[in-house]
């Protein structure tokens, strides 16, 4: 590239051109003018604005910077940039880039190049004739009438906008205030709240307080209570220890005067053989008591500490004759849990088992104890020995229809009811 001791002037057009290429290129540059390093740090649209004077004056002044510059706006102009070089620029090209690129690279020969381009330039501004005039001039009017129209509508519009702008601006205002006013209340309701947290906190550890005092006490009078409990109990045991002593005492010299003196039941009573002429005499009434009534087994397991023998198979295969030995077992049992649980009666039913070794599982209701004769022992030899382990004077009831069992262990002191007076409680 060569340089010329006289540079041609640069029309408007050109100048704007070189200096927005120039700004667009300036921070690409290693080391630019010091008055153009500030220039370099603006944004791309201030830089050709604010700077472009500045730009301008180093551009004329400083051929280094000048060639440095060209050296990438020509590099972002690719075929353009290489015609202008090689001195053949297309005619269909812009004549202002065309001059642009001449005049900051300044190839060999640029100088007629940069003149035709800047030629061009100006016919292309120069007016062609008075009609291209007019119209220009109509297109002009048409413009401003449509500016004037724009701006009008931009007035509405601006004043559109101002006016929702003011609405706004009080709807916030109103809002602003709302939520000022619903904080404040929420502010207080907040300090209602914690003041009436701390004043539940504080009714609860008095009333905790209290709490603990009245347990102190209640514990106070708990252990005055079990004193007391505990000095009464010592009393009355005390007491019924003496008692019982002196119970045992008379009881023991009672059955020893028995003893001694070969005492036998007392069977009986004195009108006895009164009652006896008497109802011979106008015959039996309905309302006699017989041992087969339930009324009179009811009134037995009345009397105190009771003991109550069932021969079992006696009762069931009466009762219940169709029905298997275990389901008559069972429907016996399961009867008497509930005439055993209203009168506390001691009872012990005893089936037969001699002729058998397996003894059949029973579940007995409580309060009642099930036995089963040992082998070859039949079970009214067992309700013999157990009417005979019994101490004299204790009532014991058996009920059984067996004659010759009821014979005997009414010998020996025992009451005796029939199986049906068993029965009848059961179905009652």
């Amino acid at each position: 590239m060569e340089t010329e001791q006289s540079t041609p002037a640069l029309p408007g057009q050109v100048r704007a051109r070189v200096i927005a290429w120039a700004a667009e290129a300036l921070p690409l540059i290693a080391e630019p003018p010091a008055a153009l390093k500030r220039v370099a740090s603006f944004a791309p649209q201030r830089r050709a604005k604010l700077g472009g004077n500045t730009i301008a004056a180093a551009l004329e002044a400083d051929d280094d910077f000048r060639q440095h510059l060209a050296t990438q706006v020509l590099a972002t102009h690719g075929e353009l940039a290489e015609a202008v070089v090689a001195g053949s620029p297309p005619a269909a090209a812009d004549p202002v880039d065309v001059a642009a690129l001449a005049w900051l690279g300044r190839p060999e020969g640029w100088v007629p190049i940069y003149e035709d381009a800047v030629r061009r330039v100006a016919e292309a501004a120069a007016p062609r004739d008075d009609g291209a005039i007019e119209r220009l001039r109509e297109r002009l009017e048409a413009s401003e009438q449509q500016a004037r129209e724009q701006r009008a509508r931009s007035r509405e519009r601006i004043d559109e906008l101002k006016s929702e702008n003011s609405s706004l601006r009080r709807k916030l205002g109103e809002a602003r205030a709302a939520q000022r006013a619903v904080a404040a209340d929420a502010s207080q309701a907040g300090e209602e709240a914690e003041q009436r947290v701390t004043a539940a906190e504080a009714t609860a550890l008095a009333a905790e307080a209290e709490v603990r005092r009245l347990r102190g006490q209640v514990e106070e009078l708990q252990q005055q209570v079990t004193a007391q409990r505990r000095d009464a109990r010592s009393e009355r045991d005390q007491v019924t220890l003496r008692a019982r002593l002196l119970l045992d005492t008379l009881l023991d010299a009672s059955q020893g005067l028995r003893r001694e003196l070969a005492l036998p039941p007392v069977t009986g009573a004195p009108a006895e053989e009164l009652e006896a002429r008497i109802a011979a005499a106008r015959g039996p009434t309905a309302h006699e008591h017989r041992p087969s009534e339930p009324m009179l087994l009811e009134n037995y397991l009345a009397m105190p500490r009771v003991r109550l023998l069932v021969d079992g198979y006696n009762v069931s295969k009466e009762g219940w004759p169709g029905s298997s030995l275990e389901a008559q077992r069972i429907r016996l049992l399961n009867g008497m849990a509930a005439l055993i649980a209203r009168t506390g009666a001691e009872t012990t039913v005893v089936f037969d088992a001699a002729e058998t070794t397996n003894r059949p599982l029973v579940n007995p209701p409580r309060g009642v104890k099930v036995l089963f004769s040992p082998t070859g022992v039949i079970a009214d030899d067992v309700i013999r020995d157990l009417v005979a382990a019994e101490p004299e004077g204790r009532p014991v009831v058996v009920v059984t229809s067996d004659q010759a069992v009821a014979r005997d262990v009414r010998r020996a002191g025992a009451r005796v009811v029939g199986a049906g007076s068993l029965l009848g409680l059961l179905t009652r």
